[in-house]
């Protein structure tokens, strides 16, 4: 039995990572996946800090305490996180305390494992982890990539031509993903876990769509069949449709996203995923 613990959206509650500390500690799972909105909304304390101090020092306090028992940890960023935060983020996997999975492989077992930290664009300014989904596209009420502001330098033409779809397929190039798990902010288009709440509302008399996932990352998991997807970004979604989980063919997705006080927390085993739950704590 590989135990799995995934949680997301953090977005620096203190409150919400010493509950998912506890558990850790309590439940001892072989690996534990972060899936992006890790810090604050006001980011003033400067670049990596929150990261650096706050996760550092109390991911080497739980070290010190498990040992052996000490779980893999799987992290990446969100579209609410400043890509200024990474190389704080590299500081800590070469502290040994996690992997930063976004644009990477890594493997956990017989199991591959993926990161990705973009989303389709939005109607926030920070467009540090935003690209174009399939196309350039910029959804009624949402800010084109182009647009915003960004907290490093991305060269121009990648800002405009630049894709979600194309990331993905050069991610997992021609690797046999069937056994894989991805860990991507963004969820599927069109799913239990995309749902907004946008009910009744338009931007200039165009009604805007209450799915706001990926068509790209939905496009990939119906193509390519992984055995499953780790998303959030959606933070109502869970509320608003009664599931954290849904299917897309073979593959399984979960959201840890919520918009409630609590923290969602997924239980899982790769290798018996019609058994995995959901704790609010």
């Amino acid at each position: 039995m590989t135990s799995c613990l995934f949680a997301s959206d953090l977005h620096g509650r203190v409150d919400r990572y010493e509950k998912l500390f506890e558990a850790i500690e309590r439940t001892r799972p072989s690996a534990v996946f972060v899936g992006g909105d890790l810090l604050p909304h006001a980011h003033g304390t400067g670049p990596g800090a929150f990261i650096r101090d706050f996760l550092g020092e109390h991911l080497d306090g739980l070290r010190a305490r498990l040992d052996e028992h000490y779980p893999r940890i799987f992290a990446i960023l969100g579209n609410d996180d400043p890509a200024r935060e990474e190389p704080a983020c590299a500081g800590l996997e070469h502290r040994g305390l996690w992997t930063y999975l976004h644009g990477r492989r890594a493997d956990l077992g017989r199991h591959a494992l993926y990161g990705y930290a973009f989303v389709p664009p939005t109607p926030f300014t920070l467009k540090d982890w935003e690209r174009y989904d399939v196309s350039r596209y910029v959804p009624p009420g949402c800010v084109s990539p182009e647009e915003g502001y960004r907290s490093v330098e991305v060269d121009p033409h990648v800002v405009r031509y630049a894709t979600i779809q194309d990331d993905l397929a050069r991610l997992a190039g021609d690797d046999p993903v069937d056994g894989a798990v991805f860990l991507i902010h963004t969820p599927p288009y069109e799913t239990a876990l995309d749902r907004a709440a946008l009910d009744g509302k338009s931007i200039e008399g165009v009604p805007l769509d209450v799915y706001v996932g990926s068509i790209a990352v939905r496009r990939f998991i119906e193509a390519r069949q992984p055995l499953l997807a780790l998303h959030g970004h959606v933070h109502e979604s869970a509320r608003l449709t009664g599931k954290w989980r849904d299917r897309i063919g073979r593959t399984h997705i979960f959201t840890a996203a919520h918009d409630g006080p609590e923290l969602s927390l997924i239980h899982f085993d790769p290798d018996n995923l019609d058994a995995a739950t959901r704790q609010l704590l």
